[in-house]
């Protein structure tokens, strides 16, 4: 069974708390599915090329249809030709990939014991940098001496996010920003007791 580290005010470890034994048998590939929907979404969907009827020039045919020894040309807006439309461009397409709410639920639980698994999961009472100072957030992540830190708060006060708007590899999100994938991409998570405990189910 995967065990989440409890830290105490000093950011020391003071205990564990087990994760529900049912997150265990949880399938990695409804992660894969989340985290491939999630990055499909954020594709800008911009690519755009002229195909033939779009591309300005060809009102005129170009030679006489006969008597060339050439090929016939009959627009200059055929792909053949420089400045012409192209072939089976990209045009804009459709690339959101559904993901059910129950996969999206059970990819967050798999994430979150992935984590707790590795031992890379911390949770806190509250987490609050009430100076609002970057040294003070950086005081913390550096005493949990991870490469990378996605911090999970219940509520983000202006303080707390200035502190840590400019920590390398540390990433602050509240609770209904939370998802899969936020939570499988950093190598270690610190996460409020109150949003771990919604998240497990926990009273």
């Amino acid at each position: 069974m995967s065990k989440a580290v409890i830290l105490n005010e000093k950011f020391e470890a003071a205990g564990n708390v087990e994760l529900p034994s049912a997150y265990d048998s949880i399938n990695s590939h409804n992660l894969y599915l989340y985290v491939k929907s999630y990055l499909a979404s954020l594709r800008s969907n911009t690519a755009r090329s002229k195909t033939r009827a779009e591309v300005s020039g060809g009102g005129k045919k170009p030679k006489a249809q006969k008597g060339s020894g050439g090929a016939r040309w009959g627009s200059m807006r055929s792909p053949l030709f420089v400045g012409g439309g192209t072939i089976f461009g990209p045009t804009k397409r459709n690339y959101e990939q559904k993901v059910n709410k129950k996969q999206k639920v059970l990819a967050l639980k798999f994430a979150l014991n992935a984590q707790a698994q590795r031992g890379t999961l911390f949770i806190l009472d509250a987490l609050t940098v009430e100076s609002g100072k970057t040294k003070d957030a950086m005081a913390i992540v550096t005493k949990l001496n991870q490469r990378s830190t996605l911090v999970v708060v219940d509520l983000l006060d202006e303080k707390t996010y200035l502190a840590f708007r400019n920590v390398p590899n540390c990433y602050v999100v509240e609770k209904q920003e939370l998802n899969a994938y936020w939570m499988s991409v950093f190598h270690s998570v610190v996460i409020e007791k109150a949003v771990f405990d919604s998240l497990t189910g926990e009273k």
